[in-house]
């Protein structure tokens, strides 16, 4: 590849950023919308190469790309037991997405929900459960779970701003993901939103169908404790919060 002076001048090693994503499909065959932020990441991998010669470069974008595909793979085999195992179809775990639920519900709703929902947990008259818990303040769990809510739903970041990427499979690597503690929990979520009565029937419905799809990717997630490897996934993507 050849670039005139003034394009290496713009460019990330030698490669114009404005050609790099057609570059990068030309290497992975595969349409750019298939792709998880493929071209973020891959121009963000460019960026940062100590590669400076477009052969060594070509390799290295191979490689990179080769990894971002085995990881999207596994993240849909993930959505799909998540499926199987839950019951629920994607298209309806992901309906929370066609409705601002934030705007919609409030804020003081979700602290509702999570409060509600981790007095029950933390009274769990099964040791097992509560145990699962055991490192977390019922305070901070709470923050934690109506923060995640509330961006999840279309509200500000909040939870991004003061923890980071909520990562949910990396989060919950430490915890012991079953399908009995997958049921457990969800049982003590319908609870709670039955007991919440500013949430009304089609918006418990939508959330009841992304807690259920969502508790059952995290117990497939659960699978890749031992590879050490982090998966990115829908049901942690932030929804656009309205302007």
């Amino acid at each position: 590849m050849n670039f005139s002076q003034k394009e290496k001048k713009r460019s990330w090693n030698g490669i114009p950023p404005f050609t790099f994503p057609q570059y990068a499909t030309s290497l992975s065959n595969v349409d750019p919308k298939d792709h998880f932020h493929m071209k973020r990441r891959v121009l963000h991998a460019t960026a940062t190469s100590p590669y400076k010669y477009p052969s060594t470069l070509f390799s290295h974008c191979q490689q990179y790309i080769q990894r971002e595909l085995r990881k999207k793979n596994r993240m849909q085999s993930l959505q799909e037991k998540a499926s199987e195992w839950s019951g629920v179809d994607p298209n309806d775990a992901f309906a929370i997405d066609e409705t601002n639920l934030f705007e919609k519900l409030g804020l003081q709703t979700f602290i509702n929900l999570s409060t509600n929902f981790y007095n029950r947990v933390y009274d769990d008259e099964e040791e097992w459960f509560r145990s699962i818990f055991s490192n977390s303040s019922k305070e901070d769990a709470i923050r934690n779970q109506y923060e995640f809510f509330v961006q999840r739903m279309g509200g500000p970041p909040l939870y991004s701003q003061r923890k980071g990427h909520p990562a949910l499979i990396g989060r919950h690597r430490l915890f012991p993901v079953t399908h009995k503690a997958a049921e457990r929990w969800l049982q003590h979520m319908q609870h709670a939103l039955d007991s919440v009565t500013d949430i009304d029937e089609d918006s418990k419905i939508k959330m009841n169908n992304f807690f259920r799809h969502t508790a059952y990717f995290l117990v497939a997630g659960d699978e890749l404790k031992n590879q050490n490897q982090v998966v990115a996934c829908k049901h942690a993507a932030n929804k656009p919060a309205a302007e």
